[in-house]
C-alpha cells in the first residue's frame, strides 16, 4: 500500500516537472516571442490614429396628466414617443443641418510620413471658398509649403502665396494664415457635400440611457479629432431642439392661417351687413319696434336660437368642405377643433392628419413622390378625406333637419307678424344675419387666441444637462489593453505551438510517458551512443552508455530472483528499437562479471546480431533445428570477452515460425543451460510476428525495448496488455536511445537527474568520438 502511495506521488511530481521542463526549455523563443509582440504593439500604438469620445447629455420632458384647459394647451411640448426622438436625432436629415450650421465640409489633414491627422481648428491655415465648380461632387486638394508663405497645390509648378486668390478645376479658392502660427510641410483639405457627409456622420451618432428606465440620455460619437466630435454632438443638441420647435409650430401654424383668412370673410361680411342695417334704419327712420312686436318675437326668438345654433354649425362644415375642396389644400392638415362635436367626424380628421404628416416627413427625408410609400399614403389620405366629406354631408342633413323642425316651430309666430309693417320684418332678417355672423367672428377669435397661445408657449421637448466637452484620452486604441495582449500573445502562441506539438506527439519521449500507460516496471535508460560499432561494454570503457549497462545489469537481480541460469528475452513492438544493440551490450556486461554467457540470434527474419559483430558464422539455430549441425559447433567466441559467445541464426528458413515451433528448441535451451550461465535471446518484434510469444515459454525474463523518439505510445498499451495478461515472463521495459535536449537535463524526465559532465571524472567518451556524454548520478532502483 505505502509502496503504490509513494509511486502516485512520485507520478504526480513528475507531471509538474514534465510542465516546467517542457515549456522551460524554450524560454529564449518564449523571450523573443514576447520581444516580437511588443515591438508590434509600439508600432500599432505609435502609428494608429487614435479614437476619442464626445459625450452630450440631454433630458426628454415626459407627457403628465393634463385636466386643465391652459395645460392642455401646452401638451404639445411633451415628449410622447422615445424611440421617435432618438430616430431623430440619427437621421441624416438632421446631421446635414448639423453640417451646414457648423461648417463641417471642410476637412484640413496634416500629411505625415506614415499617417495623416485631422487638425480640425488646428490647422495653421483656412481655406476660403469663393465659388464651387460643383457643390454636390466631393473633392481634395494636396497643399505642400514651401516656406510660411508660399505653397503649391496638387504637385503643380505654380506657387501661390497666402492671401492670394486661385483658381482651378474645382473652383475660387484662397488660403489665408489667420494667426501668422507656424505653418508645416504637407497638408490636404477636402470638400465634401453636406448630403454625402452627413450619412457617414450619422451612422457615428449613439443614443443611449444614462440610467436604466429614466428619461436622461447620452448623445455620443467617435471621432479621430476630439474638437471635431465635441462640435458634432453639441451642434446636433441644438438643432435638434431647434428642428423640434419647427416641427410642432407647424399644425399652429397651418391652423392659424386657416382662422386669419376666414375671420378676413366674416369680418367684410359684418361690415356689409352692419351698414345695410344703419342705412334700412336710417332710410325709414326706426328707432325702437320691441313693444310693437314683443308678443310675437318671445315665440320666434326661441326658434331663432336654435335655428342661428344649427346654422352657425352648418358654416362651419361649409368652411371645412370648401377647405378640404381646395386644390392647394391638397395633402394639408384639416384644423379638428373648430366644435363640431361628432365623434366620428373628430376621429377621421385625426387619421386625415396624422397621414398627411407621415407623408410630408417622408417628403422631407428625401423620399420621391413616385415612391410606392408616398403613393400608398396618398392613396388612404384621398380614401379618409371622401370618408370625411360623407360624414360632412350626414352632419349637414342631421343639422338641416333640426333648423327645420324648428323653423316649423317659429312658423305660426311668423304668421302673425305678416301683420306687421313690412319693415320689421326686413329689420329683423338683417339683424338675424348679422347676429350669425357675430358669434362666429367671435369663435373664431376665440379659438385664434387659444392657438397663438399654443404657439408662444411652444418649446423644446428636452433640456441640456451637459454639452460635450470632448475627453482627451483616447478611447482606442487602449494602450494599456493593447500592451497586456501582446505580452498574452507573445506568451500564449509559443505555449500554444508547444502544447499543439505535444497533442500529435504520439510517440514515446520521456520515462513518464511509458510509466502513465503501463504499470511494467522500467528496469533501465540507455543514452544515445555515438560509436560505430554495437558493443560498447568492455573492461576499460567507462563511458556512460557503458554504465547505464551495468546498472540494467544491476538492476536485473530483483527481477530474476536469484534464478541460477536465467534465459533474459529482448524483444520489441518494431525492428530498429534497438533490440540487437541491447542484447549485445547486456550479454557483454554480464561475461565482464564473469557470467559465461550465450547471445543467441533468434530474430531468424532479420538477423543483426552478428553483423554488428562484425563476426562471420558458417552454421546456426536453422541449421541445427533441421538436424544439419550439432550444438557443440553453434557457439562462437565474441573477441576481446573471455566468457561472452555468440550463436547465430544460420540461414533464413522459409518458415520462421513453424522451425520454432520444433521440439529440438526445447533441446536447445536444455543444452545451453547446461553450458551456460545467462542465456540471452534477441527475438523478433512481438508487435509483428510470434516469434517471441513461442519462445516466451523458455525464458525467466522478458526486457522489452523502447526507442525514444521512434516507438509509439499506443504500443505501450501493447506492453501492458502483455503485462497484466502475463502472456510475456516478467516484462521489464528498457528506454533506449535517449538524446540529451537543452534545457532538459538528461531529458528532464527520467527517474535519474542527469546533467553535463565534462571535468567530474565520472565517465569516458565513446572511444572512437569526441562527443561528451553526460554525467548520470544514481539513485535506487
Amino acid at each position: 500500500m505505502d509502496t503504490q502511495t509513494n509511486k502516485t506521488s512520485e507520478l504526480g511530481n513528475l507531471t509538474i516537472k514534465d510542465v516546467f521542463f517542457k515549456y522551460v526549455r524554450f524560454l529564449p523563443v518564449f523571450l523573443i516571442s514576447v520581444s516580437i509582440c511588443l515591438l508590434a504593439a509600439y508600432l500599432y500604438l505609435r502609428y494608429t490614429t487614435p479614437i476619442y469620445r464626445a459625450t452630450g447629455t440631454i433630458s426628454f420632458v415626459s407627457e403628465g396628466n393634463r385636466n386643465d384647459r391652459f395645460e392642455q394647451i401646452f401638451k404639445a411640448n411633451q415628449t410622447e414617443d422615445i424611440l421617435a426622438e432618438m430616430e431623430i436625432l440619427r437621421s441624416t436629415s438632421l446631421m446635414e443641418r448639423v453640417i451646414n450650421k457648423a461648417g463641417l465640409q471642410t476637412n484640413y489633414s496634416a500629411i505625415g510620413k506614415i499617417k495623416s491627422l485631422n487638425i480640425y481648428k488646428n490647422s495653421p491655415f483656412r481655406l476660403d471658398i469663393f465659388e464651387l465648380t460643383d457643390s454636390s461632387r466631393y473633392f481634395s486638394m494636396a497643399i505642400e509649403f514651401d516656406n510660411q508663405t508660399d505653397f503649391k497645390i496638387n504637385n503643380e509648378n505654380q506657387t501661390f502665396k497666402t492671401g492670394q486668390v486661385f483658381k482651378n478645376v474645382n473652383g475660387v479658392f484662397r488660403i489665408s494664415n489667420p494667426g501668422n502660427s507656424f505653418v508645416g510641410k504637407k497638408y490636404s483639405v477636402s470638400w465634401t457635400p453636406a448630403a454625402m457627409l452627413a450619412p457617414s456622420y450619422a451612422s457615428m451618432i449613439r443614443v443611449s440611457p444614462k440610467v436604466a428606465g429614466s428619461m436622461i440620455y447620452n448623445i455620443s460619437t467617435d471621432n479621430t479629432n476630439v474638437l471635431l466630435g465635441a462640435d458634432i454632438v453639441n451642434n446636433l443638441i441644438d438643432e435638434y431642439r431647434i428642428a423640434n420647435i419647427e416641427y410642432r409650430n407647424i399644425t399652429t401654424m397651418q391652423t392659424l392661417n386657416f382662422i386669419s383668412d376666414r375671420m378676413l370673410i366674416l369680418e367684410n361680411d359684418l361690415d356689409s351687413v352692419e351698414r345695410r342695417l344703419l342705412q334700412f334704419k336710417q332710410f325709414y327712420d326706426i328707432i325702437d319696434m320691441e313693444e310693437q312686436s314683443r308678443r310675437y318675437f318671445e315665440k320666434i326668438a326661441e326658434a331663432d336660437k336654435i335655428q342661428n345654433e344649427y346654422r352657425m354649425n352648418l358654416k362651419v362644415v361649409d368652411l371645412i368642405e370648401e377647405y378640404l375642396s381646395g386644390k392647394n389644400n391638397l395633402y394639408e392638415k384639416v384644423p379638428s377643433s373648430l366644435g363640431i362635436s361628432n365623434e366620428s367626424f373628430q376621429k377621421l380628421v385625426g387619421e386625415y392628419n396624422l397621414k398627411v404628416t407621415e407623408r410630408k416627413i417622408l417628403l422631407e427625408e428625401g423620399t420621391k413622390p413616385e415612391n410606392l410609400v408616398v403613393k400608398n399614403l396618398e392613396g388612404q389620405i384621398n380614401d379618409i378625406r371622401i370618408a370625411i366629406f360623407e360624414s360632412l354631408k350626414s352632419t349637414k342633413q342631421l343639422f338641416q333637419a333640426l333648423i327645420s323642425d324648428a323653423t316649423g316651430q317659429g312658423g305660426t309666430a311668423r304668421y302673425e307678424l305678416k301683420f306687421l309693417p313690412q319693415r320689421a320684418k326686413e329689420l329683423l332678417e338683417i339683424e338675424r344675419e348679422k347676429d350669425i355672423k357675430q358669434r362666429l367672428y367671435n369663435f373664431l377669435l376665440e379659438k385664434r387666441e387659444e392657438t397663438a397661445m399654443s404657439k408662444a408657449s411652444t418649446i423644446p421637448n428636452s433640456k441640456i444637462l451637459s454639452y460635450a466637452a470632448g475627453d482627451p484620452n483616447p478611447i482606442k486604441p487602449n494602450r494599456r489593453a493593447v500592451q497586456i495582449l501582446a505580452i498574452i500573445l507573445g506568451i500564449g502562441l509559443p505555449a500554444m505551438f508547444i502544447f499543439f506539438q505535444e497533442i500529435i506527439n504520439d510517440k514515446v519521449y520521456t520515462r513518464f510517458d511509458i510509466e502513465k500507460i503501463t504499470s511494467a516496471s522500467i528496469l533501465g535508460e540507455v543514452g544515445h551512443s555515438y560509436s560505430s560499432s554495437s558493443m560498447i561494454v568492455s573492461k576499460t570503457n567507462r563511458s556512460m552508455v557503458s554504465e547505464q549497462f551495468r546498472i540494467i545489469r544491476s538492476n536485473l537481480q530483483y527481477v530474476l530472483n536469484k534464478v541460477e541460469k536465467p534465459v533474459i528475452m529482448v524483444t520489441s513492438s518494431f525492428s530498429a528499437e534497438g533490440k540487437s544493440f541491447i542484447a549485445t551490450n547486456l550479454g557483454g556486461v554480464m561475461a565482464l562479471a564473469g557470467k559465461k554467457t550465450a547471445v543467441l540470434e533468434f530474430d531468424i527474419r532479420k538477423p543483426k546480431l552478428f553483423s554488428g559483430l562484425k563476426l562471420s558464422f558458417k552454421t546456426g539455430i536453422t541449421n541445427f533445428l533441421v538436424g544439419k549441425t550439432a550444438l557443440e559447433d553453434l557457439p562462437v567466441k565474441v573477441p576481446g570477452f573471455e566468457n561472452l559467445y555468440a550463436i547465430s541464426c544460420g540461414p533464413v528458413p522459409p518458415n520462421p515460425a513453424e522451425l520454432l515451433l520444433d521440439p529440438a528448441v526445447e533441446q536447445l535451451f536444455i543444452w545451453l543451460k547446461e553450458n551456460f550461465d545467462v542465456i540471452i535471446m534477441d527475438t523478433a518484434p512481438v508487435g509483428m510476428v510470434s516469434d517471441a510469444m513461442t519462445l516466451g515459454k523458455f525464458a525467466d525474463s522478458t526486457l522489452y525495448i523502447v526507442r525514444q523518439g521512434r516507438t509509439y505510445k499506443k504500443q505501450i498499451v501493447l506492453i501492458d496488455e502483455f503485462y497484466e495478461e502475463q502472456r510475456l515472463p516478467k516484462i521489464s521495459i528498457i528506454l533506449n536511445d535517449i538524446k540529451i535536449k537543452p534545457g532538459y537535463g538528461y531529458y528532464g524526465y527520467g527517474r535519474y537527474g542527469y546533467g553535463y559532465g565534462y571535468g567530474g571524472g565520472y565517465y569516458d567518451t565513446d572511444n572512437d568520438t569526441d562527443v561528451p556524454k553526460p554525467v548520470i548520478m544514481l539513485n535506487k532502483f
